[in-house]
């Protein structure tokens, strides 16, 4: 079954797109598939060309349940929903289709304050430290200021996404031919990092009750010859997605 991530939060301007796009890339470079999902209506689709990863337009809430839909019927991909900043409404349509609940902030005292709050309303979700100082001293300082205001928090704190201007190239409507070695180690660390998460979620949802059977079965024997030969090929579910 597929995964699917949403990133959302009522702040503006922590990077939701950005990180989409980023952790799309870092799935792709680890040989995951994945598809970036499009939700906010300011925003011009890109093009798809040199991409390791699917995009997808789900502007309006009939496009999104179909993009969903078309993701949850393929195997072993991953959804990244980018959300919007400001629309309570939309996060929390947006977060009824995820398996997967991230919320970014950057190194101010609003991002926190604001985070914070977000943190209290989707109670599964994780907040991620995004285009996070390089500086010791200006890290130093925003750690300073978690600890002062989101200590409570810290057990579902991931690590930071450091800024890195190169990230911004993934944004271009059209991306270069070839991107920076620093890009595509952040992309994979971020990736890394955020299946790391989903593994743990899935292994919980998949723990046996006492006395009980698991509902999935944790191994799979592979496909029959028959459903093999049915299933459409990777480049065929590509464009579903993209079309859905």
């Amino acid at each position: 079954m597929s995964q699917i991530i949403c990133i959302i939060g009522n702040k503006g301007g922590t990077g939701k797109t950005t990180l989409s796009h980023m952790l799309c890339q870092g799935f792709g470079l680890l040989g995951q598939r994945s598809a970036c999902i499009l939700t906010d209506v300011e925003r011009e689709p890109l093009l798809p060309d040199g991409r390791r990863y699917v995009l997808a337009d789900a502007r309006n809430p009939d496009a999104m349940h179909k993009v969903i839909a078309k993701l949850r019927s393929m195997p072993s991909w991953v959804g990244v929903i980018d959300g919007g900043g400001n629309r309570s409404e939309m996060d929390k349509l947006i977060s009824s289709y995820a398996d997967l609940i991230l919320l970014p902030f950057r190194d101010s005292h609003e991002d926190m304050r604001t985070v914070r709050k977000d943190l209290a309303s989707f109670p599964q979700a994780y907040a991620l430290p995004a285009q996070w100082p390089s500086n010791a001293w200006q890290r130093d300082a925003a750690e300073r200021n978690i600890t002062q205001l989101l200590d409570p928090y810290r057990s579902r704190l991931l690590q930071p996404t450091a800024s890195l201007s190169a990230s911004k190239m993934l944004l271009q409507r059209q991306i270069p031919d070839s991107l920076p070695t620093p890009l595509g180690n952040a992309c994979r660390a971020l990736a890394r990092q955020v299946m790391a998460v989903l593994e743990q979620h899935q292994a919980a949802d998949l723990r046996p009750q006492a006395g009980t059977q698991p509902a999935v079965r944790l191994v799979s024997s592979g496909p029959t010859p028959e459903a093999a030969e049915a299933a459409p090929t990777e480049s065929q579910q590509a464009r579903q997605v993209a079309n859905a």
